[in-house]
């Protein structure tokens, strides 16, 4: 069992986790404002290296739900002619090597590796077929003098604008999806659903507190049953 799954049993933890996970910035006392506990609370979870795991669990599942996104806003950069978009496309997917090592032997060291059959070719011999080569060549097209400095200029403003879009749309899925959870906790617990569609902040925060608060209770009342019955 992870220690993400471990701790589903204590709604408020689960919560503090969420908090930590999906906002890296938030401080212990703006969770312990959001969650109405006491900072000391915070501060011992965080000291609590099964709390520390779970949260960087978390962290990662929403850190994978961005790649993919990340990874389409290069393909589409790529497929715009953006080279430095389609070099990170294509070593992400392994289809590019930065480095090659190609190693030739010359005649004596096969000879040494018991190579049987090696051919020893004079230098002269050499020359005279990279000159045949030479001639079989046929004349390049003029180079495209491109200002490179512009292209990369261009291509990473281009780059930083798509990275900042996609960002945008992460955002907002985010919120999407930490709305739709709030959700599920009220109707788990029974607090009717905000009425209005784009609640103010503080109408939000006392929704959420409510939220809170039923849970504690509840999770209160199964530990006094669970006392009674021991």
């Amino acid at each position: 069992m992870t220690q993400l799954a471990k701790n589903q049993q204590n709604p408020t933890k689960m919560a503090a986790i969420e908090l930590f996970a999906t906002n890296p910035l938030i401080t212990a006392i703006k969770v312990a404002e959001s969650l109405k506990i006491s900072i000391n609370t915070i501060r011992k979870w965080r000291q609590d290296p099964n709390f520390i795991d779970a949260c960087y669990e978390r962290y990662m599942i929403e850190f994978g739900s961005y790649l993919p996104s990340v990874l389409n806003s290069m393909i589409r950069e790529a497929q715009a002619g953006n080279v430095q978009a389609g070099r990170l496309v294509l070593e992400h997917s392994g289809k590019l090597v930065k480095n090659i090592n190609i190693t030739i032997d010359s005649p004596f060291e096969k000879f040494l590796k018991g190579i049987d059959n090696a051919e020893v070719v004079e230098d002269s011999e050499i020359l005279d077929v990279a000159e045949s080569i030479e001639d079989d060549f046929e004349d390049l097209p003029p180079r495209n003098e491109e200002n490179q400095f512009i292209r990369q200029r261009n291509e990473t403003l281009s780059n930083m604008k798509a990275i900042k879009k996609e960002k945008k749309n992460i955002e907002y899925n985010e919120k999407q999806k930490e709305w739709y959870r709030w959700r599920k906790r009220a109707e788990k617990v029974g607090v009717e659903p905000l009425k209005s569609r784009r609640p103010t902040p503080a109408q939000r925060q006392d929704w959420e507190n409510k939220i809170v608060e039923v849970e504690n209770a509840k999770q209160k009342g199964k530990v006094q049953k669970t006392s009674k019955k021991s």
